[in-house]
């Protein structure tokens, strides 16, 4: 697999699903689909919206195959992805302005699709959340699939691959992912777009396909059958590597092969430091049908189910009953292992049948989360008395997202013990006390943690915004993102100021942002003295691997040397350095 007569190129992205990878490219061209702006006779208004329906009927049958394909190979977990697609073709803010654009304004269904994509892709744009905001790309995939069959065009089109190809596109559908990891050529995954919770890097995850995505110009930049070297972990694309290059990562790729088959071997065995620390590891959800998947990756709980799902793509907010039956399913499959449910994280601007709300110039500081809920009672009452109906099926844990001060808490918690109150005296069965927590995600929680430990249940760090609030950096402005650095010092003074003000007032804390997953980062947590670890399925098995092959002590030794240097890239190289020395054989 030489490459010596084409020159080596370098690029980086995001590491979206660790593993090292080698392979020949294979680019794949979807480019989007050139649509016609048209105006309509009146005498066309009604033949164009059966045109629409027969789109929507193609499309909705070609996706239902799709998914039942995929779901007798893959098994559920991506078919779900699929069907979250289908329900999108039936959802009437779709369908219906659609329509209403084709009627009133009279364009053809190709232009009002965009139309309408756009200012559904709008509407993500400004959730502060990563993993919503990245379900843009799923409104471009729907909305391009209806207008290729609008436009009688190819879909889903076969690809055959070779074997060990590098698949590298400008972007890829779920629907392509799935499709492409089905046949089991692909060796590894590069896009130009993407980021660590788009629906890609959750396929290739799931198959441990290592990817690098948000790639930049990489689909011009690599040509078809150059060879492609990369690094899922750390984001490290190299195209044509010389020889030495390629031995090494060829070397890298076996141990890595050789350390996930170990770590999925033990993934039943407790997460406990060779000196005895035990750690408890435990998942993050957005839908109850990730249980199994969960489960089987030796998941001891939820450490964080998001709830903000139910909220979106719909004319009026979930009621109380469709809250309870959604939360019982997850605390029944859980059967007695813990289970720690988000209430809303979000803004007035998502929250269905809420009316017009003035656009807030940064809505990732404006009113949403606590605040909102706090600002509409009745919408939160609802949440928590479905919680508290719940919490009779399992052991639930409430956990209150964004808390800057004390009164946001008392509030919270006050509202939660009025609506316990009423439900018990209507009779309803209500299990016993359920812990509520908070996530500490801004810097003023951070600092006053002591206080918040007096009467919050447990700690929960959300370290994607408290890096974010910490450094004053919006990850999604490319011009500053190099500057979101979790090892920068005031990040590690901050966590170490957090958990031992929970370990001064006894309560446990744990972390459920994208930090608690990344192994690079589990000596460090270690040594701070978590009491649990919240992640996607898939990093699971690696996390404890490294968990299981320490002692605290040298993680202890290790963060005191980190912490005594004092640049954000320093702390990062040292911290790199030695987990390379301690796990150079693990891949």
């Amino acid at each position: 697999m030489s490459s010596q007569a084409s020159p080596t190129l370098s690029l980086k992205g995001i590491g979206a699903s660790p593993g090292v990878a080698v392979g020949h490219a294979y680019i794949l061209d979807r480019k989007r689909v050139r649509t016609p702006k048209l105006r309509l006779a009146e005498a066309e208004v009604d033949p164009e919206r059966q045109r629409m329906r027969t789109a929507l009927d193609q499309s909705d049958l070609q996706l239902s195959d799709l998914k039942d394909q995929i779901s007798r190979t893959e098994g559920p977990e991506h078919a779900l992805i699929l069907e979250a697609h289908r329900l999108m073709l039936h959802d009437p803010m779709f369908v219906d302005e659609v329509n209403r654009l084709i009627v009133e304004d009279r364009i053809n269904a190709e232009w009002a699709v965009r139309r309408v994509a756009r200012k559904l892709k709008h509407l993500f744009d400004n959730i502060p959340d990563e993993y919503f905001r990245e379900r843009r790309s799923d409104v471009e995939y729907v909305a391009d699939r209806v207008v290729r069959n609008l436009l009688g065009q190819v879909v889903d089109e076969e690809v055959a691959l070779p074997e060990h190809a590098v698949v590298v596109a400008h972007d890829l559908s779920p629907a392509d992912a799935a499709m492409l990891v089905r046949g089991g050529q692909v060796a590894g995954f590069v896009t130009d777009l993407g980021g660590h919770t788009s629906h890609t890097a959750i396929v290739a995850r799931a198959r441990s396909t290592p990817a690098v995505l948000g790639a930049g110009r990489a689909s011009e930049q690599i040509s078809p059958g150059d060879l492609v070297a990369l690094d899922g972990t750390r984001g490290i694309i190299l195209v044509n590597p010389s020889e030495e290059q390629l031995a090494l990562f060829q070397e890298t790729m076996r141990r890595h092969q050789e350390s996930e088959t170990r770590a999925l071997a033990a993934k039943d065995l407790p997460a406990q430091s060779t000196d005895g620390y035990r750690i408890r590891l435990v998942g993050n959800i957005e839908f109850p049908e990730e249980l199994p998947s969960l489960l089987a990756h030796g998941a001891e709980g939820i450490g964080l189910y998001r709830t903000e799902f139910m909220f979106l793509d719909r004319k009026t907010p979930p009621g109380e009953d469709e809250q309870y039956r959604a939360y019982r399913q997850v605390l029944e499959a859980m059967d007695g292992r813990p289970v720690t449910i988000r209430t809303l994280d979000l803004g007035g601007d998502k929250v269905p049948g809420k009316g017009r709300h003035e656009k807030e110039p940064n809505p990732a500081m404006g009113l949403r989360a606590i605040r909102y809920c706090l600002a509409n009672r009745e919408l939160f009452r609802v949440q928590l008395r479905a919680l508290l109906r719940a919490s009779v099926h399992g052991h639930l844990r409430v956990m209150f997202p964004l808390i800057s001060g004390m009164s946001e808490l008392r509030e919270a918690r006050t509202e939660l013990e009025a609506c316990r109150t009423e439900l018990g005296r209507a009779g309803v069965p209500l299990g016993k006390r359920v812990p509520v927590g908070i996530m500490v995600e801004t810097p003023s929680a951070a600092l006053i943690a002591d206080r918040l430990a007096q009467e919050a249940d447990f700690f929960s760090i959300g370290t994607n915004d408290l890096i974010q609030y910490s450094l004053a950096i919006d990850r999604q402005n490319r011009e500053v993102a190099y500057l979101y650095k979790p090892l920068h010092l005031s990040v590690l003074r901050s966590l170490r100021n957090i958990v031992t003000a929970a370990k001064e007032a006894h309560i446990p804390v744990s972390m459920c942002g994208e930090m608690a997953g990344d192994p690079i980062y589990s000596l460090v947590l270690l040594a701070l003295g978590f009491d649990e670890l919240s992640m996607t399925a898939g990093q699971i098995p690696t996390v404890k691997n490294v968990l299981r092959h320490s002692s605290r002590e040298e993680a202890q030794k290790l963060l005191t040397q980190a912490m005594g240097l004092t640049t954000a890239e320093e702390i990062e190289r040292f911290i790199r350095t030695e987990m390379d020395k301690r796990f150079a054989s693990e891949g």
